[in-house]
């Protein structure tokens, strides 16, 4: 194959991927198997790698990120990213109409859109390719996420149809799914990894990932609501993303044009309820003058704009009852108390454990066995005890008392200084210490070793591990006899344990820092491929 031959055939399979990307993950009408889709992937990469000469970084190729860690560089928001004046009651939109309508007149229309409980980004286009993408930052400069954003398979890297400016900016809200969240936050648990508290953390987390192949293991969506520039092309906000949603881009269904304001009480009204349907969290209701002659009119004060208020939902609660406080050792030896309650149904599930975070918490809230205590979830996947319903303590019952030794070993605990957690101080023997520490060495981020916390749990119980170095020492015929092993399953376990690239123990054994591994050597030094 010549050059020139190649480069047709990249450019068409790029044009093929782009198109099933997009029937996929926006019209949700996939045309293809995954299977023949990886296929395509696979086609094209194997010329990209041949010719590269021909190497786009807008390639469908480029979705499952790179090993390479670089910092983030920021840039100034051609548009700045101004926050939206928050209410909490319907008599204050009341207040807002009518500063509105003082201003552009009686016949307005408001744009209402569901308030994405996520991380906003500012997204530009060049000729109908993504260029760069910037978080908020401070309104005025953001940091480029872009290689992070490019991973996301709903956000178009080539536009499609036609009509869209040579250059504009569009934001969107990244966001984690309900789904995909509580199933990565159990397989942090599985692993002895501190969970999430709550999908928008963990979409912010994985943005300002270093390594953007980790970014690309996580399924994150973006949902796009407004174009701030090239205001001239369109007459109102709604057919902005009508146009928006032609050019490639995940515009939700869930907006409403309201000719009024009982309108839009009835959207509002209706989400504060049906929003536990939604496969994602919202945390409101944003409200947007349709017109953008009247949004130009109405102009903006220093930090928001006149013409856009967002209404807040109050957070879900609950009220149960404390049966009892359990506490977890952590691989750190972070022991963090955990309330066991009579099940409650909270935000659609039913809850029967929530946080305490620490003994100052406890103290805070004078939390007792037997009290009647507000639980809340609001953004929070991990539901957590808010207070105590007073009037319905019974007199008799006593002040919890924080334990002072470990549940796992007896170790008097410590706490240290400017610190809230206690700590068990028995690193190498306390059991929950040392099959963290192992989970750890063997998980994705590490040596990428296919084990189970149950396989850890069961090769410690059996007394064949109780450290890393343990794991090198195991043989066929103490592995083959457990009961979650048979001669194949053993014989590809042991030889992926002693196989991994010495590289790889190298950096397993760093510290971890903020996403990334703390490189004891020179910048300017390589690490061994």
């Amino acid at each position: 194959m010549t050059p020139e031959q190649a480069k047709v055939k990249i450019d068409k399979l790029r044009d093929v991927l782009h198109q099933h990307n997009y029937d996929y993950y926006i019209k949700s009408e996939p045309t293809i198997s995954d299977f023949e889709f990886d296929h395509l992937i696979s086609e094209l990469q194997q010329l990209e790698n041949n010719y590269p000469q021909f190497i786009d970084e807008n390639s469908p190729t480029n979705r499952v990120g790179s090993d390479l860690n670089r910092e983030f560089e920021s840039f100034t928001h051609p548009y700045p990213m101004l926050s939206l004046g928050n209410t909490y009651n319907k008599e204050e939109l009341e207040e807002f109409d009518q500063r509105v309508r003082k201003v552009t007149g009686d016949d307005v229309s408001y744009f209402c859109e569901l308030k994405y409980d996520g991380v906003a980004v500012a997204l530009t286009y060049t000729n109908g390719k993504l260029w760069r993408a910037l978080t908020r930052g401070d309104g005025t400069r953001g940091d480029d996420v872009t290689r992070n954003i490019r991973t996301i398979r709903s956000i178009p890297l080539k536009l499609q149809g036609k009509g869209y400016p040579q250059q504009f900016e569009i934001r969107g809200e990244v966001i984690f799914p309900g789904e995909g969240f509580e199933k990565m936050n159990r397989e942090r648990e599985a692993k002895g990894e501190p969970l999430f508290a709550n999908p928008r953390n963990a979409a912010s987390g994985s943005l300002k990932m270093q390594n953007s192949s980790e970014v690309a293991q996580r399924p994150l969506d973006c949902l796009f609501y407004y174009v701030p520039g090239e205001q001239h092309l369109f007459e109102t906000q709604h057919k902005s993303l009508e146009s928006a949603r032609e050019w490639g881009f995940k515009i939700p269904s869930y907006n409403r044009l309201s000719r009024s304001l009982e309108e839009v009480f009835s959207f509002i009204d209706h989400w504060e309820s049906a929003r536990e349907d939604l496969p994602f969290e919202i945390d409101g209701v944003v409200i947007k003058v349709d017109s953008i002659a009247m949004q130009q009119q109405l102009g903006f004060t220093a930090k928001t704009p006149r013409w856009a208020i967002s209404y807040k939902f109050k957070a879900e609660q609950a009220l149960s009852c404390l049966l009892s406080i359990d506490f977890q050792v952590g691989r750190t030896g972070a022991v963090t108390p955990v309330a066991n309650l009579e099940p409650v149904q909270l935000a659609g599930t039913t809850v029967k454990r929530a946080s305490l975070h620490n003994a100052d918490q406890i103290q805070l809230l004078d939390v007792r066995i037997g009290d009647h205590v507000y639980v809340e979830k609001g953004g929070e996947i991990i539901p957590k005890i808010i207070g105590v319903s007073m009037e319905r303590r019974d007199p008799a019952f006593q002040p919890f008392q924080f334990i002072t030794r470990c549940p796992e070993c007896n170790t008097p605990l410590e706490r240290k200084e400017d610190e809230a957690a206690h700590y068990c101080p028995n690193t190498n023997e306390c059991p929950p210490q040392i099959k963290g520490r192992i989970e750890h060495f063997i998980s994705r981020k590490a040596m990428d070793i296919n084990a189970a916390e149950a396989t850890i749990d069961l090769l410690f119980r059996e007394g064949l591990v109780r450290n890393v170095s343990d794991l090198y020492a195991l043989k066929y015929d103490e592995v083959v006899k457990l009961e979650r092993f048979a001669e194949k399953s053993a014989q590809i376990w042991l030889r992926a344990l002693k196989h991994r690239s010495w590289h790889l123990f190298i950096v397993s054994s760093l510290p971890w820092e903020s996403g990334t591994w703390v490189k004891p050597w020179p910048e300017n030094l390589r690490m061994p491929s």
